[in-house]
């Protein structure tokens, strides 16, 4: 599976994510990082991250494993983030990975979507600091669905 095209292709895909300096750094089967930078522009307040910052890396992690589990079908697939929920523990100070996982069976995942056209799951991301303490805890909601073509 080419996950380094998938990487890269996340990364142009959401304009969004680059005004914040997201970074993928990792793309597997159902799993993936990614890295908010220490930013200035980023922070809030106290000088921490700012949690809209903190919540957008997690979302991104969570949409680069689902894209990372169904690598080899995503052309033809319809992906929806239709839920997320955050728990900040710790506050958020320099270089913040997200690492998400697709909480499931991966095989057991992709024999609904063949048989039903569509999917729904969560993922479970981790906020983690340079030290390794987790800052923030999230789980996003997907639904994937096979895209509907029409008629020509």
């Amino acid at each position: 599976m080419d996950y380094e095209a998938i990487r890269g292709g996340i990364e142009l895909a959401i304009p969004y994510n680059a005004h914040l300096g997201l970074q993928v750094v990792e793309v597997g089967p159902g799993r993936a990082v990614v890295r908010l930078p220490d930013d200035a522009r980023l922070r809030n307040h106290v000088r921490s991250q700012h949690n809209s910052a903190l919540f957008s890396a997690g979302e991104l992690a969570s949409g680069a494993a689902f894209a990372g589990a169904f690598v080899d079908v995503i052309s033809e697939l319809t992906p929806l983030a239709i839920s997320g929920e955050i728990a900040y523990r710790e506050i958020a100070l320099g270089p913040i990975d997200a690492t998400g996982e697709i909480d499931g069976d991966l095989d057991a995942l992709r024999a609904t979507l063949d048989a039903e056209g569509e999917v729904r799951f969560p993922v479970r991301v981790s906020l983690v600091n340079a030290a390794g303490t987790t800052v923030a805890d999230m789980t996003v909601q997907w639904n994937v669905a096979r895209t509907e073509v029409a008629d020509a």
